[in-house]
């Protein structure tokens, strides 16, 4: 792939889209065709076959879905279903028709079945019942992952699909309500320690266990495997290594500087009891991941991104989130952890 080929990104200002575009201008790709979700609807058969006869990229990266965490799933099932077949089959179909030489579709984890074999090889894929709780989501992703498979076998398009582990990273959401695990966490956990909350409930009996993968670590994947990959079936991309979601919330707590309790929400959901990816074929294609889960929280932590979106937990009066000398609270310290955090204010 020459460094001017024509890359369209498809949700180039979401999480995955977003450390895409970071990692391909690192690389010396300058060639980028973009469009946002208000310019371009995904959903709309028409507009899209329009913009790829107009622009003919030669490389389509398909980042663009409807996403969101246990409960957003859970509540607007339909949604997450037919945005999310709307968008593959309208961007795969047209890559096609308009002879796009590559197409990375990007699925996910859940399209494993909720109590799939561990670690979870690519041929457990559709091996029995999905996690109810995103099922529409994961259906439609696997109907995403088999129109690049039709469209190899009929057509010899060049198109993969990655199936990335549960990710974390810039670009998060931070939403209370609607984001994954780990900003959910990161956000309640930082929440207590600005409001001197005693106790942090998690939901769930925090047991299951999860595998974690720094976002830039999955661009940096996705560009090796735009290299060096090109076959039929999805390939998993993680870590693994995996941890219980309690586990998760006492290093959270630590890298925070929460020193209370910690509780678990029993009537909440659990969601699939564990969810380890066999790595053994990423890795025998020569790609490994290079960011440690402590680490990439340090980094999160650190980031001046993190800061701006919650920084009003700590001080809502003060235009720099990190003005420790005006805490939310008069008699309130600023934890260590915090202070050893937070960004300098430009």
């Amino acid at each position: 792939m020459k460094t001017n080929t024509k890359i369209y990104i498809a949700g180039h200002r979401g999480m995955v889209g977003a450390a895409l575009m970071r990692r391909l201008h690192r690389a010396g790709y300058t060639n980028f065709v973009t469009r946002t979700s208000q310019e371009l609807d995904l959903r709309n058969q028409a507009a899209t076959a329009e913009f790829f006869a107009q622009e003919k990229p030669e490389v389509v990266l398909l980042a663009a879905a409807k996403v969101g965490g246990i409960v957003a799933n859970n509540t607007y099932r339909g949604e997450f279903i037919y945005d999310n077949l709307l968008i593959q089959s309208n961007v795969i179909h047209n890559a096609y028709v308009h002879g796009v030489k590559k197409l990375l579709h990007l699925g996910s984890s859940c399209m494993y079945p909720q109590l799939a074999p561990q670690p979870i090889g690519e041929a457990y894929l559709l091996s029995g019942p999905l996690e109810p709780t995103n099922e529409p989501y994961a259906v439609a992703k696997i109907a995403g992952l088999k129109l690049c498979e039709a469209y190899r076998a009929q057509y010899g398009c060049h198109f993969i699909t990655l199936l990335p582990t549960n990710l974390y990273g810039p670009g998060d959401n931070y939403h209370p309500e609607h984001s994954h695990m780990v900003p959910a966490l990161l956000r309640r956990f930082s929440e207590a320690v600005a409001l001197e909350q005693p106790n942090v409930e998690v939901w769930g009996t925090g047991t299951p266990r999860r595998e974690l993968l720094h976002v830039n670590d999955l661009a940096d994947a996705c560009l090796y495997l735009l290299r060096h990959y090109d076959e039929a079936g999805p390939l998993n991309v993680g870590t693994g290594e995996d941890h219980t979601i309690a586990e998760l919330a006492e290093l959270i707590a630590r890298l925070t500087g929460f020193e209370g309790t910690i509780s678990y929400d029993h009537s909440r959901p659990d969601g699939t009891p564990r969810k380890l990816l066999d790595v053994s074929k990423l890795h025998a294609l020569g790609w490994h991941h290079r960011i440690g889960l402590e680490a990439g929280l340090r980094e999160v932590l650190a980031s001046a991104e993190w800061w701006s979106a919650t920084g009003a937990l700590f001080n809502p009066a003060s235009p720099a989130p990190w003005n420790a000398e005006r805490p939310r609270r008069t008699n309130m310290a600023w934890p260590a952890s915090i202070r050893r955090h937070r960004p300098a204010a430009s």
